[in-house]
């Protein structure tokens, strides 16, 4: 993996799985760009929509009742602008967000969060793709802690996390996101924890690069 090109680091994750954490960490580390809401935003100002009208559909495939629900939001303004306006599809912002990161992995060394990077920067030169995964009961954990949210809660949005993140994967990669194949490495997080979990990732990043 030696060449000139910036060194990018997919993060592909289950929710719960330490993705944010150990992708700043990891960023931090290697002193080395950081991109996750990052995205969104610059997809929010490339659509020209309210970057929360995106964080809904971020990460997830729509369905046309999404569609209609989201549109109606810009259909109840009272003044009509010159162009109409309607709300952005799940192909739109997937597109958007494809040629952010594509511009961000040419720009500089960056360490990318999810939304499909591991298969839309396949084929980069200095290309590493992580898959951060972990037993449920330990992701649903986590989730209860960081958003103080109760078990019940905390487990439908784990299996809503995985099921929209799994259907909206396969729907614009074409892959199985849980397919270990499509990763140069596959770290089981609750079984060694996150912080073991950034040492590992750590050290194969440096043997990569040698």
């Amino acid at each position: 993996m030696k060449t000139s090109d910036p060194l990018i680091i997919t993060i592909s994750r289950q929710m719960g799985s330490g993705g944010s954490y150990i992708g700043q960490k990891l960023a931090k580390k290697l002193k080395i760009h950081y991109a996750d809401r990052e995205i969104i935003r610059k997809a929010a100002e490339t659509l020209s929509v309210p970057e929360e009208d995106l964080e809904s559909m971020d990460e997830k495939s729509q369905t046309w009742w999404d569609y209609i629900q989201l549109s109606s939001r810009y259909a109840s303004e009272i003044y009509i602008p010159p162009v109409q306006k309607f709300a952005p599809t799940d192909l739109e912002l997937f597109k958007a967000e494809c040629e952010i990161i594509k511009q961000i992995a040419k720009e500089t060394s960056a360490v990318i969060i999810g939304r499909c990077g591991f298969c839309v920067l396949d084929g980069h030169p200095n290309l590493i793709k992580i898959f951060l995964h972990g037993e449920k009961d330990f992701r649903v954990k986590r989730i209860m802690d960081l958003y103080s949210v109760s078990i019940k809660t905390a487990e439908k949005m784990v299996e809503d996390s995985d099921r929209k993140r799994g259907l909206y994967i396969k729907k614009f990669s074409k892959k199985d996101w849980m397919n270990i194949d499509n990763y140069h490495l596959s770290v089981d997080t609750s079984k060694i924890g996150i912080d073991s979990s950034l040492d590992l990732i750590s050290a194969f990043v440096a043997n990569a690069r040698k």
